[in-house]
């Protein structure tokens, strides 16, 4: 059997002397795990870039129903990146929300919701000719929706602190557990209410994002088991600083 999907590149291995095994997130089936055999030879290395991490693809692929490696039969570019792969800062928030991505999806079945947030994010990051300094931020918080624990309620002046542990905003109480300051809790706030094309809109200095973004994290370890340490995140701090 063979399906036609569009899929985003979330890791790339070699294997043996010339060809790949490709975890691809994709349209129709969710999370899957290809082999391509013969794409690093000397003959086929054009090949090999379509399948760089974070690459969107249109192809045609065989979809067995157990769990071993499914082959691509057909593959071309869905979209082509203008800017993403030549901008050192999108592309550390590029490589950041896609290691994220891999990490928290795991679901082998279709999500076409999940599937359109993720390739509009990756469409709208190569696009914005403002700054994506505040990207990963918003990105984690609309994935953490999908993934079963969106922030609830309001931020005012009866809720003005956010629990991290209850994933709510809540009356104030400094010294609970997992709460955020009144700062920090408005500015969570005002993320989540921020359309993605406005993001550059949000006033914040450096250090208010590094601290932002360890909330973040410290939201995803609290609601997903294992949730592991990022292995991009020290080159984003690096270039966005």
């Amino acid at each position: 059997m063979l399906i036609h999907t569009r899929g985003i590149v979330f890791r790339t291995v070699k294997y043996r002397d010339t060809s790949l095994i490709v975890d691809i997130y994709t349209e129709a089936r969710g999370l899957q795990s290809y082999i391509v055999n013969g794409v690093r030879s000397k003959n086929n290395r054009g090949q090999a870039v379509l399948y760089q991490v974070m690459s969107i693809l249109d192809l045609v692929a065989g979809a067995r129903e157990d769990k071993g490696l499914n082959r691509i039969q057909e593959v071309k570019a869905a979209y082509v990146y203008q800017d993403l792969p030549f901008d050192v800062r999108k592309a550390a928030v590029g490589l950041f929300i896609t290691e994220v991505a891999r990490k928290t999806i795991r679901e082998t079945e279709a999500n076409e919701a999940l599937f359109d947030f993720l390739f509009q994010s990756f469409v709208s990051l190569d696009q914005t000719k403002h700054s994506a300094a505040n990207f990963h931020l918003h990105f984690m918080l609309e994935l953490s929706g999908f993934l079963g624990f969106m922030p609830g309620g309001d931020w005012d002046e009866n809720r003005p602190i956010f629990n991290l542990h209850d994933g709510v905003f809540c009356a104030e109480s400094p010294n609970a557990p997992y709460c955020l300051d009144q700062n920090m809790s408005q500015l969570w706030y005002d993320l989540l209410q921020c359309a993605p094309a406005d993001l550059h809109t949000l006033a914040m200095i450096g250090t208010q994002r590094r601290k932002l973004l360890s909330h973040i994290l410290e939201y995803y370890r609290l609601h997903l088991e294992h949730f592991p340490e990022l292995l991009t995140l020290p080159v984003l701090q690096e270039v966005l600083s």
